[in-house]
């Protein structure tokens, strides 16, 4: 047998959760629970094996039950996972973490204290165009990175427990600060609202990282088209990754200025074709990744990590790490996009 499973929430993204960990070796899916009786016939009929429930104590109190997996609203996140830590089991918690850097701090405290493994849902960690691009990175195959510029958008899904920051761009957070392998030193964004009051649909991040380098990250669920782009400038090589894509999700750009003749001429040219010198316009590379489902990659990494009681790649102390970016994101929403020290959240 494998490790005894339940899920919390099969509204939205649940069932894709369910689905993949029906699949997974090792996992033993046990117990599906919403508070939504027309949820649970549904899943009920496509796992008619599994139990189902609409209380959370009938999770807790299953002996059968070693991991938890929770993808219900961000504002139950905290209570819930808090709940299934104290009782001794591993728990999965769709992004955000938490609503606060504090709740984040005090999940780490427990899990550590339970000897037991906490894991937020950072989905595209697991993508493998996005390791294609660190590995670039850590390669310096594209150079020094200058910047980074990211769009998130779609029509919908709307939501009203979160705004279009906290609900898309821990995506984009997420994904900067493993490529780069630090935290930024300050974040300003500005939101507007639209659709429902107090509830931003589009908001614009601005990241600043050590070394000047700029993260700049678009999210709305107001949008005529599904864009997934990001896109990294380096001074010897440019790429993009674009998840939303079916003919190639990275495109690598041998293209950039030549720095030293730029210096050279002091920015001035006589013409046009002087300047055209300083261009660098080489070959597009569109790389074969080989790809599996992120989802399924996630799925199976958390319950390998309970398996064999070792620290996931997205724990707690990841989810922590945006979270932070998060709240700073949020202070400068509400401060008229003044930017907001990371280490003031101290």
């Amino acid at each position: 047998m494998g490790i005894g499973t339940a899920v919390i929430g099969v509204g939205y993204w649940g069932p894709n959760l369910v689905r993949n960990l029906a699949s997974t070796p090792d996992c033993d899916l046990r117990m599906l629970c919403d508070r939504d009786e027309s949820r649970r016939a549904n899943i009920g009929r496509q796992y008619p094996g599994v139990d189902l429930t609409a209380s959370v104590d009938d999770v807790l109190k299953n002996s059968a039950i070693d991991a938890v997996v929770v993808a219900t609203p961000a504002d139950t996140h905290y209570e819930l996972a808090l709940r299934i830590l104290e009782s001794g089991r591993s728990v999965f918690v769709e992004k955000p973490l938490a609503r606060t850097s504090r709740e984040c701090e005090r999940l780490i405290e427990e899990a550590d204290g339970q000897n037991v493994q906490l894991m937020v849902g950072h989905t595209f960690e697991f993508n493998a165009a996005v390791e294609y691009v660190e590995d670039l990175i850590e390669a310096r195959e594209l150079g020094q990175v200058y910047y980074i510029y990211s769009q998130r958008l779609n029509l919908g899904v709307v939501r009203q427990d979160v705004n279009a920051l906290w609900n898309l761009a821990p995506h984009d957070i997420s994904i900067a600060m493993r490529w780069l392998k630090r935290e930024p030193l300050r974040v300003a964004a500005r939101g507007y609202t639209y659709l429902q009051a107090g509830v931003e649909d589009v908001v614009y991040l601005d990241l600043e990282f050590e070394g000047g380098v700029a993260v700049h990250i678009h999210v709305s669920w107001l949008d005529p088209g599904k864009v997934r782009r990001m896109t990294v400038v380096g001074s010897r090589k440019m790429v993009v990754y674009d998840d939303a894509s079916t003919e190639g999700k990275i495109q690598l750009f041998d293209k950039g200025i030549d720095r030293e003749q730029l210096d050279d001429s002091l920015g001035e040219f006589d013409s046009f074709g002087k300047f055209q010198l300083t261009q660098r316009a080489g070959d597009v590379l569109i790389p074969k990744i080989d790809f599996s489902e992120p989802l399924k990659r996630e799925c199976n990494h958390f319950v390998q990590s309970v398996v064999e009681g070792r620290r996931p790649l997205t724990d707690g102390r990841n989810g922590l790490r945006v979270v932070r970016v998060l709240e700073a994101a949020t202070r400068s929403l509400q401060g008229d996009g003044i930017a907001i020290e990371l280490d003031s959240l101290d």
